[in-house]
């Protein structure tokens, strides 16, 4: 049960550890971004994983997301957060084919000359989420104004239904 769990939050996090451009701790020359900074940069947005999406509705601050890894096809939701001291919280329950579970997964945010730097929680490494020129490899451009999550939970969800119910 709670390899499923972990395998949907690896999703989240996997783009911060597969990151090519690293940053020492504690980025030098920056600070800790605004709630409106980082407001700015999820409101409405679906982030594109390697297995899966997350979608940050301005709507009630929802979350909703949909994974499919080793452990098979998972969907999440939950609403996200922002905290004043430059962090982005994702709350939600999970459901797999093994039952729901709840997960928080945090990130830290930097911005330091238009750079702006991310870490997972508690202990991730800092690494350039946006460069000031953005650059097609940033993990920033997988933020996009398309919900690709909807469609995806949905139909997971179905499924996921439909093999919970008991044969008669």
């Amino acid at each position: 049960m709670i390899t499923t769990v972990a395998c949907a939050v690896c999703c989240i996090a996997a783009p911060a550890l597969a990151a090519a451009s690293k940053a020492p701790d504690q980025p030098a020359g920056t600070r800790a971004m605004t709630p409106f900074e980082i407001y700015a940069l999820y409101k409405d947005k679906s982030w594109q994983w390697d297995n899966g999406a997350g979608h940050m509705m301005d709507a009630g601050r929802q979350f909703t997301a949909w994974a499919d890894g080793e452990k098979g096809k998972s969907w999440a939701e939950g609403r996200w957060v922002i905290t004043g001291t430059g962090g982005l919280c994702l709350n939600a329950t999970w459901h797999s084919g093994q039952g729901a579970f709840p997960a928080k997964t945090c990130f830290s945010h930097r911005i330091g000359n238009g750079t702006i730097y991310q870490k997972r929680e508690p202990d991730g490494e800092w690494y350039v989420f946006r460069h000031a020129k953005a650059r097609e490899d940033d993990e920033a451009h997988k933020l996009v104004f398309t919900d690709l999550v909807s469609q995806q939970r949905d139909s997971i969800k179905t499924a996921l239904g439909a093999a919970q119910l008991p044969e008669q």
